[in-house]
């Protein structure tokens, strides 16, 4: 590749139909490059851990704890989502606690911005099941949320539908493929070559209740670990997620299955008769900063340690990887220069 090669010229191959690998090959294709998917498992999301993730892009919330970036960056998510996706869901994120843990709101309002103080009443105006169950609150109202399963399968129809190929089955070495340029989006499989990278595990349950209606997303903040609330569609909840420090991918803890349960009872009782629909964990990659991070060795590109943050900053990381992409003389926010 070089500086004056067109676009229209480039043929780029993209490692890993997760979400970051889909946002990646949508930019790329939108700004005219050849583009090819290449997925180990036999169809979307089979491999990925975004299959379990909460869909919300609240860029001000994760300011409690996330780095600057994280903030600035996932600004840019809701509006790319809606033009490429479809599916977000506008009503902000409610964030309550119990009377008991009232410091814990205030700390998380210390810690972020954009956000309404509201009382009782005001909660009960939002989300009307929750009448009577929390008097003080913080409502977060430009912040979104969509259901990541539709969202990603949408994403790869997107990808088809600009012209790009995904081979599913299709488990390969980057380095070795022939392409011209190659974006290595695998996640933790990329440990081999990403030597910093660690797994943060992640917990979901999916629950089905008729008998309570949320619009929006709720966290329930507690001293230990805040969780979260995600309405979906036809009476179903995503309850999650506990943050853990494992690569392990497949195995719940009954002490999480407990937590996450509990969470649901403490926002409304009537979760005690939900159906519990599925129970997922998963492992998401992260850089010991918990930043994500470009990494160039020659022609690949590592788009890789995107943490808990996968939908809300994939939009920023796939701008930046098709700049670098594009342009092997720029220089992305995130980008980290190796030899090859």
């Amino acid at each position: 590749m070089t500086a004056s090669r067109p676009s229209h010229e480039l043929d780029v191959a993209v490692v890993g139909a997760g979400v970051v690998g889909l946002a990646c090959a949508v930019a790329l294709l939108a700004r005219g490059a050849r583009v090819t998917v290449h997925e180990r498992g036999a169809h979307v999301g089979a491999e990925a851990c975004s299959w379990y993730a909460g869909g919300m892009l609240a860029p001000w919330c994760e300011g409690e704890s996330a780095e600057e970036p994280v903030v600035r960056l996932g600004q840019e998510a809701a509006a790319w989502w809606e033009r490429h996706a479809g599916g977000v869901v506008r009503r902000g994120t409610l964030v309550v606690a119990p009377s008991r843990d009232r410091a814990e709101l205030r700390r998380f309002g210390e810690r972020t911005s954009r956000f309404e103080d509201v009382d009782g009443a005001a909660i009960a105006g939002l989300e009307p099941d929750l009448a009577g169950r929390f008097s003080r609150g913080l409502f977060f109202a430009e912040e979104a949320h969509l259901d990541p399963r539709r969202a990603i399968a949408a994403l790869a129809e997107r990808v088809l539908a600009q012209g790009g190929t995904i081979r599913f089955g299709s488990e390969v070495e980057p380095a070795a493929l022939d392409a011209e340029v190659v974006l290595d989006c695998r996640g933790l499989a990329a440990r081999d070559v990403l030597p910093e990278l660690r797994g943060v595990k992640g917990e979901m349950l999916i629950l089905k209740s008729d008998e309570i209606a949320l619009s929006r997303p709720v966290r329930l903040l507690h001293p230990r670990i805040p969780l979260y609330i995600v309405p979906r569609a036809a009476g179903h909840f995503m309850v999650g997620a506990t943050m853990i420090e494992s690569g392990a991918r497949r195995r719940i803890s009954a002490r999480s299955m407990l937590e996450l349960l509990g969470a649901a009872y403490a926002l409304h009782p009537v979760f005690a008769e939900a159906e519990i629909v599925e129970i997922g964990t998963d492992a998401r990659p992260a850089f010991p900063d918990n930043l994500p991070r470009l990494t160039r060795r020659g022609r690949v590109i590592h788009v890789n340690g995107l943490y808990r943050h996968g939908f809300l900053l994939s939009p920023a990381m796939a701008r930046m990887a098709a700049d670098a992409v594009l342009d092997p003389h720029s220089r992305p926010e995130m980008l980290h220069d190796l030899a090859a």
